[in-house]
């Protein structure tokens, strides 16, 4: 058998795996998101906070804290809130995410790269923006219900829908569920220097393979998301309290924009405010990532063999009615060349 390539899956195929592996990556370790989301969305306890409610309002001074808080006051499934629409909007991230990816990738090495070497670094993470913008136009207001309900108080969780129609009339309509939208656009460059990392470092430490082993997947995966976590943090912070309610001291004020969000952390927490939650952001960004890029390749492994199979199947369906045709002419023949033969005689 010859040597298995994606060139022969679509980009639908390499969407679901992609989506596939994301989705079980992700419920594998939904709880170190749910936990860096609150980190990042509280706001360091001021002087004048006397008449803050640290039930309503729990402030966490680490990831062990956070996790020992939730369970305490939420039990386990304090743990796993809002976990439905999250994985949802995973899967139909990652979906859009690599079906456009795969497909502007294949149309810039077939049109533009016609000299059979591997993309610039540059070009990658041109692809993996533009994959990633037209990714976000569509599933950002998942993203905004998502964030909603793994910040809401023990006594106000909802459900997907009620989150959302509470988004819907708090705020700006319908706009509101777009909440973030440009800082998410900027965000694209967190999954195109993920990919684009990943890609240059599979072509350094493993030129010319075509199928890598899970643990080197899984090793690629996690260095090139852990680098862009590191680049991104600041903007990840900034989305996460666009998205979120806004913090008591500004009386139910939603922020406008994700400067306006960076100048309030840094004026009462100061720049490193900016980098809260990196801790079980990069954790969860390694697990993740190196799960979601071990069983893409399996998956993708999987669909190459399918449509082989059935490439197989349609090549012997085709070959059986070419000989069923080809049997009846001769037939056909047959019979003419009799009747002649009887007329002659």
């Amino acid at each position: 058998m010859s040597a298995l390539s994606k060139n022969e899956v679509p980009p639908w195929g390499l969407a679901i795996a992609g989506s596939t592996g994301a989705l079980l990556a992700n419920a594998l370790v939904y709880p170190l998101d749910i936990v860096k989301t609150r980190l990042q969305v509280q706001v360091k306890p001021q002087p004048g906070d006397a008449l803050r409610n640290p039930n309503e309002d729990p402030h966490y001074t680490g990831t062990l804290h956070a996790i020992k808080s939730i369970l305490e006051d939420e039990g386990l499934a304090g743990l796993y809130s809002g976990m439905t629409g999250s994985l949802i909007g995973v899967a139909s991230t990652n979906f859009a995410y690599f079906y456009w990816y795969s497909t502007v990738r294949a149309l810039y090495m077939n049109k533009v790269q016609t000299n059979g070497k591997p993309a610039s670094t540059a070009v990658e993470l041109s692809l993996g923006a533009v994959a990633g913008a037209l990714a976000q136009l569509f599933t950002i207001p998942i993203a905004v219900v998502t964030t909603r309900q793994q910040t809401q108080p023990k006594g106000e969780k909802k459900g997907i829908f009620a989150t959302g129609k509470e988004v819907i009339e708090s705020e700006d309509g319908y706009s509101g569920l777009w909440r973030g939208l440009k800082a998410s656009l900027v965000l694209v460059v967190n999954p195109a220097i993920t990919y684009g990392a990943y890609q240059r470092l599979r072509d350094v430490l493993y030129p010319g393979k075509v199928n890598l082993r899970p643990h080197e997947a899984f090793l690629l995966g996690a260095m090139s998301k852990a680098l862009a976590t590191i680049a991104t943090q600041p903007l990840i912070v900034a989305k996460v309290g666009l998205q979120s309610r806004p913090p008591p001291s500004r009386n139910g004020k939603p922020f406008k924009s994700f400067i306006e969000v960076m100048n309030y952390i840094v004026k009462h927490e100061g720049p490193l405010g900016l980098f809260k939650g990196i801790g079980p952001q990069i954790l969860k960004g390694l697990l993740v990532q190196g799960f979601l890029m071990m069983t893409k390749e399996r998956m993708e492994l999987v669909f190459v063999l399918l449509f082989r199979y059935m490439r197989k199947m349609r090549q012997e369906q085709l070959a059986k009615l070419q000989k069923i045709a080809a049997e009846k002419v001769a037939a056909a023949a047959e019979k003419t060349k009799v009747a002649a033969e009887k007329a002659a005689a």
